[in-house]
């Protein structure tokens, strides 16, 4: 069996994007190519692996099994290419970095040192909730995460804090809890509440919390966009729970910030897999990170 590196790239690109015509056009490939060489694939291996239909591919479970499969071997590629890179020290190479949305603009700081440390190095970078970064490690597919903590697979993945902040309750103005200092679960339950999509940490955290505390909490709304919650609460939707620095950039005179009974707090670390070694940059990048003065946003 001969089946080139480009299109496994090919594949897991089509897979990422589900739709012919786009990834097409992302890889620089005529729409006729791509299914052409998807098809020499899929008689290469004698399986079908894709469900095609007018408005998105599907995996099969043969594909599904090849997907898992050529996740790794693009990892273990991306990791000689890299090696090979770094032998002449770090002037070059790619850096497969996932990010939660909520902290993107927190990273910048970090981002920006490692740029100009590592001019050559180029930045790959994708966005995923904290659970969704964590199955990108163990697919292989990037090399370290920026995301919330703690991780779920302990036991695969290592991390290292970065800075922890306070979350704080977000409630409209003249709300009837804006009159208290602290804000238990309790009086959280009373109302709608708006919580971040399934795979964010934040949410897994609140769910155990809750759990723990035998409390349900009236779920009105889900979102992985932080300023679209802020617009929900202040049109008086529901109530929300947001990390200090996400506050102060909702920075809306039509929101009240108040801090939790029991102080709970938002910790943003970098991720990585246990039984791989790390690659050249993103090592660079955890070491720069260590020696980095993280600054908390006024």
């Amino acid at each position: 069996m001969n089946v080139p590196i480009k299109t496994l790239h090919c594949f897991l690109r089509l897979v990422e994007i589900g739709n012919f015509t786009r990834a097409a056009e992302q890889l620089y490939l005529t729409q006729p190519t791509l299914s052409k060489m998807i098809q020499r694939l899929e008689e290469t291996l004698d399986q079908q692996l894709l469900i095609r239909s007018n408005q998105k591919v599907e995996l099969t479970q043969a594909g599904q099994l090849f997907h898992a499969s050529a996740c790794q071997i693009m990892g273990q590629w991306h990791r000689m290419e890299q090696d090979l890179a770094n032998l002449s020290g770090l002037k070059s190479g790619h850096l497969r970095l996932g990010v939660c949305p909520m902290m993107s603009s927190l990273t910048i700081d970090l981002l920006t040192e490692f740029r100009k440390a590592y001019p050559g190095v180029e930045l790959q970078m994708q966005e995923f909730g904290g659970f969704g970064s964590e199955q990108a490690l163990l697919a292989d597919t990037i090399d370290i995460g920026f995301t919330a903590l703690p991780v779920t697979h302990t036991e695969q993945l290592s991390s290292s804090l970065l800075q922890a902040y306070p979350l704080k309750v977000c409630l409209p103005q003249h709300h009837p809890l804006s009159d208290k200092e602290k804000i238990s679960w309790h009086d959280l339950a009373q109302y709608p509440f708006i919580v971040y999509n399934d795979d964010f940490s934040l949410t897994k955290q609140f769910n155990r919390i809750t759990r723990e505390q035998g409390i349900n909490l009236n779920i009105a709304f889900r979102s992985g966009q932080w300023d679209f919650i802020g617009s929900m609460v202040e049109e008086g939707m529901g109530l929300a729970i947001m990390p200090e620095p996400i506050c102060h950039k909702l920075g809306s005179n039509k929101l009240i910030f108040r801090s939790m009974e029991r102080e709970l707090t938002w910790q943003i670390g970098l991720i990585w897999r246990n039984n791989l070694p790390l690659t050249p940059a993103a090592d660079a990048l955890l070491a720069l990170s260590r020696r980095t003065v993280w600054r908390k946003p006024s």
